[in-house]
């Protein structure tokens, strides 16, 4: 079984910076042509706010890197899907909620624990069942965003090796070369025992946006990419939380767990 079985915790200072859960579904038209006026009200209380967008596609002749493409060829090379994005979000911007013809989302940006999240999503997909009646799910993702910022834990002298895990660090916990690594980034598709389940890791060093402080990002996305009944959803997603306390401790030492102030619950 990947990531051995720990006690659940809550930390004080919580790492994460995003949760995101995006349920897709076989495209709904009517998502298109009609303005989801009903769905609007059935959220106005928690997401007041709405914005508009159209999904946009890049058109890539085949066999070309788009990478390789200048910017300026890219821009031209957009063209939009004729989609639509609404997205609906609470007054202090901290929940958002995405909806298209093919997928609704929710993103926390300032998560506290499992529970607040489940019961918001629970609410989200109950609505979205009312009005649109989706056949099944084709895909389930829950994905968690934790960056490390050590100036914030007290931790601001301390070396990444003392912090995290070495089959994490990679290069960077060498005693020869790891202090003089200025960029790292690793993916990893890894299997849950959940069948046909499948978490990828990303691990990078990045920088904070006000002080260009070096970080550690764990990005974690536990997904199902086969058809999933309405009614086994949130069953998924309690599965894929439960991993993914697991990975975060999988993936640190004990000094920055805690350090990291945990509450057992």
């Amino acid at each position: 079984m990947p990531f051995p079985e720990v006690k659940r915790v809550i930390y004080k200072k919580n790492p994460l910076d995003q949760v995101v859960c995006q349920l897709r579904f076989p495209p709904i038209l009517k998502i298109d042509s009609e303005v989801p006026a009903d769905f609007q009200d059935r959220l106005r209380s928690d997401y007041p706010n709405l914005s508009e967008a159209s999904l946009f596609n890049v058109q890539v002749p085949k066999g070309v890197d788009a990478s390789s493409i200048p910017l300026e060829f890219v821009k031209q090379m957009v063209q939009s899907s004729g989609n639509k994005n609404y997205e609906f979000s609470s007054e202090d911007g901290q929940w958002k909620v995405n909806l298209t013809r093919s997928f609704i989302a929710l993103t926390a940006n300032k998560y506290k624990r499992w529970e607040e999240f489940r019961d918001k999503l629970v609410g989200l997909l109950g609505k979205l069942v009312d009005i649109y009646s989706p056949a099944y799910y084709t895909r389930i993702g829950l994905r968690y965003i934790d960056v490390i910022r050590r100036s914030v834990l007290g931790l601001s002298d301390i070396n990444w090796n003392d912090l995290l895990t070495p089959y994490i660090l990679g290069v960077m916990g060498s005693p020869d070369v790891g202090n003089d690594v200025q960029s790292h980034e690793s993916s990893y598709e890894i299997n849950l025992s959940d069948e046909k389940s499948i978490v990828r890791m990303i691990t990078k060093l990045v920088k904070a946006a006000n002080d260009s402080e070096e970080c550690f990002m764990i990005d974690s996305d536990f997904y199902n990419s086969n058809k999933i009944e309405i009614s086994a959803a949130i069953e998924k997603l309690d599965y894929f939380n439960s991993r993914a306390t697991r990975l975060i401790q999988w993936c640190i030492t004990d000094r920055l767990h805690k350090a990291m102030e945990p509450q057992v619950i």
